[in-house]
């Protein structure tokens, strides 16, 4: 796995937490929140524009990534999971996509196309009212 890119631009602030923990949930900030200004995480263009879509309300107007990790009862763990999924994020903004291959139709499939839409057409003509003529 990747390593989180220069610790100064990661600010990490710890919050009171939510869900298990008894009374440990109300005295101890369990909860990691980790801030990481986007660019200057240096991504390629292509990453970034997948970055953006990746990462969705996590990331801020002005190119903040916000991940708030709360899963675990303790500090240690919380921060290893916010960091985990942030590298996690970053390492899929670099995949490349695979790139379409645009293909037509042939024209068997054309007109079996327009053989269904003819087929149909009879069948919603057949609904309606009965003539006597």
């Amino acid at each position: 796995m990747a390593e989180l890119p220069d610790e100064a631009i990661v600010e990490e602030k710890f919050l009171a937490s939510t869900g298990p923990g008894g009374q440990n949930v109300n005295k101890v900030a369990t909860a990691v929140q980790l801030r990481i200004d986007v660019f200057k995480l240096g991504l390629a263009p292509y990453a970034y524009q997948k970055f953006k879509t990746l990462a969705g309300t996590k990331l801020t107007s002005g190119g903040e990534l916000v991940i708030t990790a709360r899963k675990f009862r303790t500090q240690e763990a919380n921060r290893a999971d916010a960091r985990e999924r942030v590298i996690e994020l970053i390492e899929k903004a670099h995949e490349r996509d695979a790139r379409r291959i645009k293909t037509k139709p042939s024209k068997a499939a054309k007109a079996r196309r327009v053989d269904e839409k003819k087929g149909r057409s009879q069948v919603k003509a057949g609904r309606g009212k009965v003539r006597l003529d």
